[in-house]
């Protein structure tokens, strides 16, 4: 094992060789998701625009220093009955870094750059499980008299933890009284839209403490995050060994969501795995285009999480990786599409582990890099912000499926049963008082621009098209999970602490 000039891990062997049962793409395939890449405006995704004043990156926070580490992970599990010494053991991957996550630094990092990016724009910080608090971040502007505010969630796609159960939070932090002034909420006065609060995406009906919330549309297909990770994956692979570059197989990795997350997801359900196919070949052509030759590259997932009754999306990246040893791969490059910084999710499931399996499967392995705070994701940032000032500025997408809307409907990325749904600002009037439905069965899921059809057996992608998501199915029922707790803790997209999850038969030791 090696450090390489990429900052990535690369540790070689030799592979064994018996029959894989995942599809992969053999690369250079045609696939309906992505066109060729241009500014585009799709059909029906009307531009709303909203006169903000202020930005509110908003994060998932990490602990700041050993003392942290358990208060945080508390916060992170509240309400999800694991015990404490589940806990204790988890706080064992943060100490390891001195009790500190590295999500913080970043996400510092990239606020220092949008404040420079945006000003005179005022650019405010607030995280969902540690310091800065939603609620403090919200305080902190309506003490600077912000009205309304864009929000941007650092989620590359489209499923119920990574959007809406950000809403959610936004507004249970603007319900919490701000200091000297009354307490938010949402009313069921204005919910008609007669007024400005109760026009689309704009936030509530009503909130008395206010500010406003409007959040930016997700971004898995725009130029600023697709040309980054092209340049992070072109360095990895030239991190390897010089003569094993041109047969290197791409695996890019996402989080892994329940599958009743995938059917759900986006306006028309299945979303997540489309974004994260559509992405996946954008940057796998990218990277075609840069070196002049095709790479072959497949999907996998990280960081399972939850009940082990509950169906997830599969497979999981470590057996991805034994499936294409099986094949007689020899070298892999580890791309983390589904994440914007080196985390400790992915520090721990991929540098970590992922990595450490490869090695003893022999192949040679490289992680590539996150966007970061590269230039060019920061300035895509800004272009959403002047999206949602400007519903006629330019909203560019690179594939067929984009670009997103600039509002959530009512029922996007839906939770699993209408007694759970919370409010959420930033979406429709409906949204706000928490209304909505759970839209298909849990054996459907959504085609692309049509009705439901029954899902697949399981979600693979990366062979030109995504794969299918199966539900709940029998043992977690149409509506409601099958462990009874609900959907906003099924799972946690950002920084899911890593091992607060039930041992796996799919992972293997390492």
């Amino acid at each position: 094992m090696r450090q390489t000039s990429a900052g990535s891990r690369v540790m070689a062997g030799r592979p064994g060789r018996s029959p894989s049962t995942f599809p992969v793409s053999t690369g250079g395939r045609a696939s309906a998701l992505v066109g060729a890449p241009e500014e585009r405006s799709a059909p029906g995704r009307s531009a709303v625009g909203a006169d903000v004043d202020a930005l509110l990156l908003v994060t998932f926070g990490g602990p700041e220093g050993p003392e942290d580490v358990v208060p945080f992970l508390r916060n992170v599990t509240r309400g999800r009955g694991v015990p404490e010494e589940r806990i204790a053991e988890v706080a064992e991957h943060y100490q390891r870094l001195g009790g500190r996550s590295p999500i913080n630094d970043q996400s510092r990092e990239l606020l220092a750059a949008l404040r420079a990016e945006l000003a005179p724009l005022p650019v405010y910080w607030g995280n969902r499980n540690w310091h800065p608090y939603l609620r403090d971040a919200l305080a902190e502007m309506r003490a600077d008299g912000v009205r309304r505010a864009a929000c941007f969630v650092p989620s590359v796609f489209a499923t119920y933890s990574g959007c809406r159960q950000y809403r959610e939070n936004l507004a249970d932090a603007l319900a919490e009284p701000p200091a000297g002034g009354h307490r938010g909420g949402v009313s069921d006065g204005d919910i008609d839209g007669a007024s400005e609060g109760g026009r689309p995406g704009l936030g509530r009906p009503e909130l008395d403490g206010g500010p406003e919330l409007v959040k930016l549309r997700v971004f898995f297909d725009h130029p600023g995050f697709v040309g980054p990770m092209v340049d992070r994956v072109a360095a990895a692979v030239d991190a390897l060994p010089s003569g094993r570059r041109g047969g290197a197989h791409l695996v890019f990795v996402a989080h892994s969501v329940p599958h009743w997350q995938a059917v759900e997801s986006g306006p028309a359900g299945g979303a997540y795995e489309r974004q994260l196919t559509a992405a996946s070949e954008l940057v796998a052509r990218g990277l075609a285009e840069r070196r002049g030759q095709d790479h072959p590259w497949s999907i996998a997932y990280c960081s399972r999480s939850g009940s082990p009754r509950m169906p997830w999306l599969e497979p999981d990246v470590g057996a991805r990786l034994a499936a294409l040893a099986a094949d007689g791969v020899e070298t892999v490059v580890i791309v983390p599409i589904g994440f914007v910084s080196d985390h400790m999710e992915v520090i721990q499931d991929l540098d970590r582990e992922a990595l450490a399996r490869a090695e003893k499967l022999g192949l040679t392995a490289v992680r590539a890099g996150t966007v970061g705070s590269d230039p060019r994701f920061v300035r895509m940032i800004a272009e959403l912000v002047e999206e949602r000032r400007d519903p006629d500025a330019p909203r560019r997408a690179l594939s067929a499926l984009g670009p997103f809307p600039d509002v959530c409907p009512t029922d996007c990325c839906s939770s699993p049963a209408t007694e759970d749904r919370r409010p959420a600002v930033a979406g429709t009037s409906e949204d706000a008082l928490g209304r909505g439905r759970f839209r298909r069965g849990a054996d459907e899921t959504a085609a692309p621009g049509g009705p439901a059809v029954p899902a697949g057996p399981g979600a693979t992608g990366g062979a030109g098209g995504p794969g299918r998501a199966r539900g709940p199915g029998p043992d977690g029922g149409g509506r409601r999970l099958d462990d009874g707790r609900g959907a906003r803790r099924a799972g946690i997209l950002d920084e899911d602490p890593p091992a607060i999850r039930p041992a796996r038969p799919d992972r293997h030791p390492t």
